[in-house]
């Protein structure tokens, strides 16, 4: 989509933030972060968890993080007089990186011994007692100035504009030095470890491939490298379809985890969001949007749930692991959480209390209610308004 604009920027103590406005909104000078803020913290050390096989990270900075603060000091509303917040002007999109990150801000060009190991290197550095450097970026996506809300409960524009900031953000953070994989990300309510109500995602950008999609990738190498195209194939014939768009398809797995679990998977193979094209950022913003509503209109109160891009890795499997959009949420009833059990948090191994079947059913229902309640407006619509104003 035409007319989005992007403005690059540093905050007081070095950080990057870049503006991301709807169309239409007028240009403007950005105001300096004229605050007097302590030195951005050391780069966290990762140690290798030799018995599992992966990496944990030792961020103690992280445990002095804002945590549900009142709307009057609102870290992601844009800064006053009374609240001297990360963002220093009015905005429509802001994506800046964390004061407290799990990964940088140092990166493999800065720190030695942080690159990803090359062939011959790997028994030294996963061996017993292990560390690296956990260089990489992690950033904050402010969808709206506004102090409470979700990407749901954004206006059609908007959410096109955060589809962008994801995607160009995926693109930037690959080309970072010793990046391995990208992941945009929401958490949203308190039930799924959210510390601030404002309407906001973030986006990892490891120094490895992470776990999950280590078992992706060793599941497209054991199966073949048309796993994903024959798996959204068997789910387009299948009872649990929510939506069906032209250029991707939203259902619930065949075996979902989760009492509510979407996966919103693109047709073509693509590897990540920076590979999409204007058409479909158009249809991910609206349908995203309609899933997003659809999961609130499932009880009284706003659905807690994680949304996960989930994308190839920077430096391999390109070819064949395909984007898709991955929403999950602990919620069983209205008044009632699913919480990891013995079996599932200790040896991995899931049991689902909602069937596939009846999750999707259920799901159809409310996305149908929210269409009717809260209709998404379609792009092509406000594009026309647009362009004739």
């Amino acid at each position: 989509m035409t007319g989005i604009r992007q403005t690059s920027a540093r905050l007081a103590d070095g950080r990057e933030i870049v503006y991301f406005d709807d169309p239409g909104t007028p240009a403007r000078e950005r105001r300096l972060d004229a605050r007097a803020l302590d030195p951005r913290p050391a780069t966290p050390t990762m140690r290798y968890d030799a018995l599992a096989g992966d990496w944990i990270t030792v961020a103690t900075a992280r445990q002095g993080r804002v945590h549900l603060p009142p709307a009057d000091a609102d870290p992601l509303a844009p800064q006053s007089p009374g609240n001297p917040s990360e963002i220093p002007d009015d905005y429509d999109v802001a994506v800046f990186e964390n004061r407290s990150p799990s990964f940088g801000p140092g990166t493999a060009s800065d720190l030695p011994g942080a690159s990803a190991p090359a062939e011959g290197e790997c028994e030294a550095l996963t061996a017993i007692g292990a560390t690296r450097p956990a260089v990489g970026r992690c950033e904050v996506v402010s969808f709206s100035p506004d102090h409470a809300g979700s990407f749901g409960t954004q206006p059609t524009l908007r959410a096109r504009t955060v589809v962008e900031a994801w995607a160009s953000r995926t693109a930037a953070l690959s080309a970072v030095p010793g990046v391995e994989h990208v992941f945009p990300f929401e958490n949203r309510g308190v039930e799924t470890g959210v510390t601030l109500p404002h309407p906001h995602g973030q986006v990892y950008a490891y120094p490895f491939v992470p776990p999950r999609i280590r078992r992706i990738c060793a599941a497209v190498d054991a199966h073949g490298p048309d796993l994903f195209a024959e798996l959204l194939d068997a789910e387009r014939e299948g009872p649990r379809v929510l939506i069906a768009g032209e250029r991707f398809t939203a259902f619930v797995p065949f075996a979902a985890r989760w009492p509510v679990e979407v996966q919103l998977m693109a047709h073509r193979h693509m590897p990540d969001l920076a590979a999409t094209t204007d058409a479909e950022r158009d249809e991910l913003a609206t349908l995203t949007l309609r899933i997003a509503r659809g999961l609130d209109a499932l009880y009284d109160a706003p659905l807690p749930y994680i949304a996960a891009w989930v994308q190839a890795p920077v430096h391999e499997h390109r070819d064949d692991v395909r984007l898709h959009w991955h929403v999950t949420s602990p919620r069983r009833a209205a008044d009632k959480l699913k919480f990891l059990a013995g079996s599932e948090t200790a040896m991995g191994a899931w049991v689902g209390d909602i069937s596939p079947e009846d999750g999707a059913a259920r799901l159809r229902d409310a996305i149908a209610r929210a269409d009717e309640q809260h209709p998404v407006e379609p792009l092509a619509r406000i594009q026309e308004e647009t362009t004739d104003a």
